[in-house]
């Protein structure tokens, strides 16, 4: 055959010594087949290079074999892994994926939904910058939300373990036996922010160890780590190298960038990390966690796990087999400099 010659199913049905349907069966894997024929058809299907028209096998089964990846922002900090975790997966599946970034626009997101509808989309995965509930789309095919969770509780979301990875954190520190700790928080009506501080309060009450103060809340900034270190530590001056007589032996931060800001004012203040104040951040954000001085112990949430689960849920959904409610995802533990120094 001439290489530049087009394949058609009838050159692999000849040379596999079967009809073009029993091809079709073969590379699609459907019909009643025995397993020597499957073999000899892709056999004969690899040796003449033949592929297989996208189109027609969209037909045949009734599906696009496409899947619509919805982030509400530009497809940032948290939903940039989550996509990337969920296209791997779609891949493994043989599946193609379509991106949208809604960029917090609900008019913008409206005309993506309308536009994955119209492209009859087999599912749609949702996802976005914060795990704060959101609502619903409504489409005639199956969806998963990522990070952010759908509003909905029969919908199906995953979501990280924010609580996990906490009581992980505490562990931790009980472990390097700091007893008075101290919580930094970000914007004080955002879930991360109340689940992270209510889960240390718990765990650190019920092994009786303090937690010193009131929780701090504020932006999410590097500048509100700084602040929230004067709260904490109030008129104590630089210990020039000793921790005696400082409020805390450990400050948590709900976040890598804050924990960031928190080292600089610390170590602008004379203190040391973690000798005088151990220091944990959460996100494992390299941008922060390895830039930080030391580098941070935090929790990695693992977010391209995420994405790749929900991508599993939506082909399980599209296949039948829809799941409901929310998966808490476990999130992983990274121990640094911040809290072990050098050792």
């Amino acid at each position: 055959m001439d290489r530049g010659a087009v394949v058609r199913i009838t050159d692999v049905a000849a040379l596999a010594g079967v009809s073009p349907s029993t091809v079709s069966k073969a590379l699609n894997d459907t019909g009643s087949l025995r397993e020597s024929t499957r073999a000899r058809v892709r056999e004969a299907a690899e040796r003449l290079g033949f592929v297989p028209d996208a189109s027609a096998r969209s037909l045949s089964a009734r599906r696009s074999f496409t899947v619509g990846l919805l982030s509400t922002d530009s497809a940032g900090r948290f939903s940039l892994p989550v996509v990337l975790g969920a296209e791997n997966a779609l891949v493994g599946g043989e599946l193609s994926a379509l991106l949208a970034t809604a960029r917090h626009d609900p008019v913008r997101e409206q005309h993506h939904v309308r536009a994955l509808v119209a492209r009859r989309v087999d599912g749609i995965i949702v996802t976005g910058r914060t795990t704060e509930p959101r609502e619903p789309i409504r489409v005639p095919m199956p969806v998963v939300y990522a990070f952010a969770p759908s509003s909905d509780p029969e919908d199906a979301s995953v979501v990280p373990d924010d609580a996990l990875g906490m009581r992980l954190l505490v562990e931790h520190l009980a472990g390097l036996g700091r007893r008075r700790i101290a919580y930094v928080g970000g914007r004080a009506e955002q879930a991360a922010s109340l689940v992270r501080h209510e889960t240390l309060a718990a765990e650190l009450a019920a092994r009786g160890l303090e937690l010193v103060g009131s929780p701090l809340y504020g932006d999410w900034s590097e500048q509100w780590g700084r602040r929230a270190v004067d709260l904490v530590l109030g008129g104590v001056p630089g210990a020039g190298g000793s921790g005696d007589g400082l409020p805390v032996d450990a400050i948590v931060f709900a976040s890598d960038q804050l924990a960031r800001g928190g080292c600089d004012r610390l170590r602008e203040r004379g203190l040391r990390v973690p000798d005088d104040v151990a220091v944990t951040g959460y996100d494992d954000w390299d941008v922060m966690s390895l830039a930080s001085r030391p580098p941070l112990t935090t929790v990695d949430m693992q977010l391209e796990r995420l994405g790749q689960r929900a991508a599993e849920l939506l082909i399980a959904a599209i296949e039948g087999d829809p799941a409901r409610g929310v998966e808490r995802l476990a999130p992983r533990l990274v121990v640094r400099a911040s809290t072990l120094g050098d050792a």
